[in-house]
């Protein structure tokens, strides 16, 4: 027994090893565009702060879904958070699984690179809409009454930068249309249902996206039409993005693709040990006088009968 677990514990490091090896290559070649996503998305935190400056609140909106779904109450909000930060750390393990698990399909990295992609793009056009209209706040925190409802003007550049997080972050107000944590959701969502590879997840996956919607709007949260349309925006988003964006490789039935430098040296290799030579591959220009052809190779001629 003590041998075996020897034995599958060397295995399982050698893979972490050799798993640790590819990313570092795939970081070094993209390397830009996760640090782009992630500045991205401290750029949308500090839009999200910016509005809450200018946050007016007011009575709450007369909407569908406050009259179809009860309150849950203020004691009860933690229950959508609660969610959505499984819902996170469940996708964030999943894009992890290729450092441990011998059936892949996966590049950490790349799968990174794709998924901010989609998030920039959604908080992008999320950024517009809600500074375009200002709406009171549906939030306990965010209503008439409430302290944090408005925020003092700041004292300085650093007080806005800092953005307060992660206070500022969860006491929020005025960054409405459309639901971030349905962006967050749906995008998860969509990834996996396109690489995952256990149809009941997928399936589950799209059950907790519909329940997290609800909560949202239970909670008081958000309004009903900002998770209406998160839910259009964030699935268009991703169909079109997704057809722009280069596929990623499946490991399951190809290998990472060589970058020119390897695959050089690889034919340069071939071509010492004198196989693997594409006679098609000579494309020198031949002329043909008199029934002989002439081929220049080097500045010497050679006659062909």
């Amino acid at each position: 027994m003590t041998l075996y677990i020897r034995r599958e514990a060397s295995k399982l490091w050698k893979r972490v090893c050799s798993e640790i090896t590819t990313e570092i290559g795939l970081l070094a070649e993209n390397w830009n565009y996760l640090l782009a996503g992630l500045l991205c998305q401290y750029i949308h935190g500090l839009a999200a702060r910016g509005v809450h400056y200018i946050h007016r609140p007011g009575p709450t909106l007369q909407d569908l879904g406050y009259i179809l779904l009860p309150e849950l109450g203020q004691d009860k909000s933690y229950i959508s958070e609660t969610v959505f930060t499984c819902v996170f750390l469940s996708f964030l393990l999943w894009t992890f699984h290729p450092f441990i698990m011998k059936s892949k399909k996966i590049y950490t990295v790349l799968i990174w690179c794709r998924v901010l992609a989609f998030l920039v793009a959604c908080q992008f056009l999320r950024v517009i809409t809600f500074y375009a209209t200002q709406l009171p706040g549906p939030n306990y925190h965010c209503r008439e009454g409430s302290e944090l409802a408005r925020l003092p003007r700041p004292h300085s550049v650093v007080e806005v930068l800092l953005i307060n997080f992660p206070r500022g972050v969860i006491y929020g107000c005025g960054d409405l249309i459309f639901s971030s944590h349905m962006i967050f959701t749906l995008v998860f969502v969509l990834t996996y249902q396109k690489y995952g590879s256990k149809r009941f997840i997928k399936l589950l996956g799209w059950v907790i996206a519909i329940l997290q919607s609800l909560l949202i709007i239970a909670s008081r949260k958000h309004y009903t039409v900002d998770v209406v349309v998160a839910w259009y925006t964030v699935n268009l988003v991703v169909f079109f993005l997704d057809k722009k964006l280069p596929e990623l490789p499946d490991r399951t039935t190809v290998l990472l693709p060589m970058s020119s430098k390897d695959r050089t040296k690889e034919e340069n290799h071939k071509l010492l040990n004198g196989n693997g030579v594409d006679p098609t591959a000579d494309r020198r220009p031949r002329a043909q006088v008199n029934g002989k052809i002439y081929e220049d190779s080097n500045g010497v001629h050679t006659d062909n009968a």
